[in-house]
């Protein structure tokens, strides 16, 4: 009778056993979340749809800075500092600066009334499966990423942005 007993306890301490393993090698292998994008790094490709439905791919936008913002059209801070960023575009966009705007897992529909309402004109892309936001380890929003024209990841900024901090970042990213 304590064999049986004895033979069971082992049995079930080599299960559990098993179990942390497979456990642990499971969320090492599966579930191995990225390092979110720092300075100094080289900004991950994406290719999103903008609001018309065309592809926009980051790497076709190399030779130029790149204002990477990622918002929602229900963040007040990413509302309020949308018409500084399309004022500052309108200054650089000739001047080799882009400003890609990726709106994070909305509808198209509430994305282009949101659009049309502030008279934005840069590219807006729509992160459905939160893919890139995803890949870049954005937190709070908004976050913007400076991109210089070799593809390099500049700064991070988390924050709402006035006119003044949007042009000093145009400044720096462009070619």
């Amino acid at each position: 009778m304590k064999k049986r007993q004895r033979l069971i306890m082992r049995s079930v301490i080599l299960v559990v056993i098993a179990l942390a393993l497979g456990y642990t090698l499971y969320n090492t292998v599966f579930n191995d979340k990225k390092e979110p994008v720092q300075a100094g790094d080289t900004a991950p490709n994406f290719v999103l749809k903008d609001l018309k439905g065309n592809e926009v791919e980051l790497e076709d936008y190399k030779g130029k800075g790149v204002f990477l913002n990622f918002w929602g059209t229900y963040c007040p801070p990413c509302e309020k500092e949308m018409p500084a960023i399309q004022r500052q575009y309108d200054k650089y966009k000739d001047q080799g600066v882009v400003v890609l705007a990726v709106d994070i897992a909305e509808p198209k529909f509430t994305v282009e009334k949101f659009a049309n309402r502030l008279n934005l004109t840069f590219p807006i892309l729509l992160d459905q499966q939160r893919e890139v936001v995803d890949e870049y380890g954005v937190g709070n929003l908004p976050a913007t990423y400076l991109i210089s024209p070799e593809g390099k990841v500049i700064d991070k900024i988390t924050g709402e942005l006035n006119d003044t901090l949007v042009r000093n970042y145009m400044e720096k990213i462009k070619p």
